[in-house]
């Protein structure tokens, strides 16, 4: 009778334990499945920046091609900063492909705001008579800028591609 009393106050060590272990897990479990479902809110609500190609400048020529800076203009439509660590871009001109890289430099476009992205661009002349032509005909240029963004997010890192279209003019002097 003496034990009956003990034990009806209180549980013993280990049903003790075993009840703290469950609830640590199940903590665990909530915790990670709340983190999951931010994470999946968040690239929910993203939305793709948009990049429009401002400028071109040649940095160099050579026998076999140069090489020209690109500069775009990327709007974050999104009501958060976008804290970009990477960038990969290929530009075409005309449909022609002018050249691709990647952009390590880290960036940041505050929200609903726009910032300017310099690109380095390596090209070969093998494939620029047709848009060059078309340069000089019309004054114009139809472009199409895509890859990728990853973006530093509190959750950890994404990459969300883009892809952007439109016509830059030597008369204006910037995209449409």
């Amino acid at each position: 009778m003496n034990r009956d009393l003990r034990d009806a106050g209180h549980s013993s060590p280990s049903r003790r334990a075993r009840s703290l272990r469950r609830l640590k897990w199940s903590a665990i479990t909530v915790m990670v499945a709340a983190a999951a479902g931010c994470a999946a809110i968040g690239l929910g609500s993203f939305s793709e920046p948009i990049v429009r190609l401002r400028d071109v400048q040649i940095t160099g020529l050579g026998l076999q091609g140069g090489s020209v800076d690109v500069r775009l203009s990327v709007y974050n439509p999104n009501k958060f900063k976008l804290d970009a660590i990477k960038m990969t871009y290929k530009v075409d001109i005309d449909s022609i492909p002018l050249g691709d890289g990647e952009l390590g430099d880290r960036f940041i476009v505050q929200s609903r705001d726009s910032s300017e992205v310099r690109l380095p661009v390596r090209f070969t002349y093998a494939g620029l008579g047709a848009a060059g032509q078309s340069l000089l005909k019309a004054g114009t240029l139809n472009y199409r800028v895509r890859g990728d963004f990853t973006v530093n997010t509190p959750l950890g890192n994404y990459t969300r591609p883009y892809n952007q279209t439109g016509r830059y003019s030597t008369v204006r002097g910037n995209g449409r």
